[in-house]
């Protein structure tokens, strides 16, 4: 089934060789991989998601993601290969493997992490079970044979005429990371990989009143306010919200995610903790409501036909760029928590998780991630110092809160190879 593309469109433009737009899950597993599993595994796997067996192509100055039956490559390399390229076969996804870790490469504009984590669940369920040769509960898996609706392919946004008005409303200036901390010349994209347990932090968050998503925000708000006490700009966290639930298209495969903005006001910062939590789970309520992210949603489909309306790659990638300066100006830092993983049977075998993708444009992105008893947090940025990071450590620390720092990488994502990327 041929998709012309519209939710993708400005992943497409946002998309470069130096901040390439993609997901790339790392999983290490307790044993050394064995490629044929591997290959068999994925050759299953792709048979259940033939929406990402494509590739893209353009006519007439539209674009559409086409049939592509060549196989998924899979590479023994941690560094994997570029997408849309000859050497991923033109899918915009891709595998890689090595010693014990599995990768899986997807462009950010095809999917997003829940729909990144159906394909890693029925990855995991396949593996796993010619592996170590046993049988996983596959409930809510999604296997080969399964009846693949239209709820999966279609759109969910694109052909909405009944999604409400978005407000038109004016924030003021958030706090800038890099300006604040003097970080301009420092342009060495790093991750910064924290474990936490996972039991032990749903407890410390239910005693606060919060979530995880919210109470991570609330930590990091509370970390960049004592590390820069002195700022005038807001503290203004976006944290992502999946759309689907509100747009009726819980299955949609698209990449949906919306945010919600929590600020950090000034009258709060000598609050409790817990009343804190309460404040920001208040926010998080009332910016979830259906009706205010179908405005949200509402407000990306604008964006898109906006970007359409641009004749050339050019103008849109100006047009792009402008949107981008604008969330910039407005966002601190971002907080994304797909939610708990749950990869059944599967976690057991599973000894680290990473979740990586492109930094946010203002300069620092959460990835959260629920496996196997733990939460990760993957702090992704735009510069290598750990002036941010050890401001949350020290938060974590002061709350009793026991964490390991796992590792320290160079952002390594592949690239995403399109015609003004070249």
């Amino acid at each position: 089934m041929e998709q012309k593309l519209f939710t993708e469109i400005r992943p497409l433009y946002v998309t470069s060789r130096e901040d390439p737009h993609e997901i790339r899950i790392r999983v290490r597993m307790r044993d050394l991989i064995d490629p044929e599993v591997l290959r068999h595994a994925v050759d299953t796997t792709m048979q259940r998601y033939p929406y990402f067996l494509v590739e893209l192509q353009r006519r007439d100055g539209e674009f559409y993601f086409a049939e592509n039956r060549r196989p998924v490559v899979i590479t023994d390399s941690l560094h994997g290969v570029d997408l849309n390229s000859a050497d991923s076969n033109f899918h915009m996804i891709a595998f890689c493997w090595q010693d014990n870790w599995i990768i899986l490469d997807v462009f950010h504009g095809m999917t997003d992490g829940a729909g990144a984590y159906e394909v890693l669940r029925t990855l995991l369920y396949y593996y796993c079970s010619e592996w170590y040769d046993v049988e996983l509960d596959d409930e809510g898996i999604r296997l080969v044979g399964d009846e693949i609706s239209d709820e999966e392919w279609v759109d969910p946004v694109a052909g909405r005429s009944d999604l409400p008005t978005p407000s038109r409303s004016e924030m003021s200036v958030a706090l800038n990371l890099i300006d604040a901390a003097g970080l301009a010349e420092d342009r060495q994209r790093t991750v910064y990989s924290i474990a936490i347990s996972e039991s032990e932090f749903m407890r410390f968050t239910l005693d606060n009143d919060g979530s995880p998503g919210t109470t991570i925000s609330l930590l990091l708000s509370r970390a960049i306010a004592k590390l820069f006490p002195d700022a005038k700009d807001a503290i203004r966290i976006a944290l992502c919200v999946n759309q689907r639930k509100a747009l009726g298209a819980p299955l949609a495969h698209q990449s949906l995610v919306g945010g919600v903005m929590l600020e950090y006001k000034e009258k709060m910062r000598d609050w409790p903790l817990e009343r804190q939590g309460t404040i920001y789970r208040g926010m998080v309520f009332v910016q979830t409501m259906e009706e205010t992210v179908l405005a949200g949603a509402a407000s990306n489909a604008g964006i898109t036909r906006l970007i359409l309306s641009k004749e050339s790659d050019a103008e849109r990638l100006e047009a792009v760029s402008a949107i981008n300066e604008l969330t910039k100006r407005v966002v601190t830092a971002t907080v994304s928590y797909v939610g708990k993983a749950n990869y059944k049977g599967a976690e057991q075998y599973i000894r680290d998780f990473r979740a990586w993708t492109s930094s946010a444009s203002n300069g620092m992105l959460v990835e959260v991630s629920a496996v196997n008893g733990r939460f990760t947090l993957d702090f992704i940025q735009h510069f290598s110092s750990p002036i941010v990071v050890n401001a949350f450590l020290a938060e974590l620390e002061e709350n009793g809160i026991v964490y390991d720092l796992q590792d320290v990488h160079d952002l390594d994502l592949p690239n995403v190879k399109l015609p003004w990327t070249e």
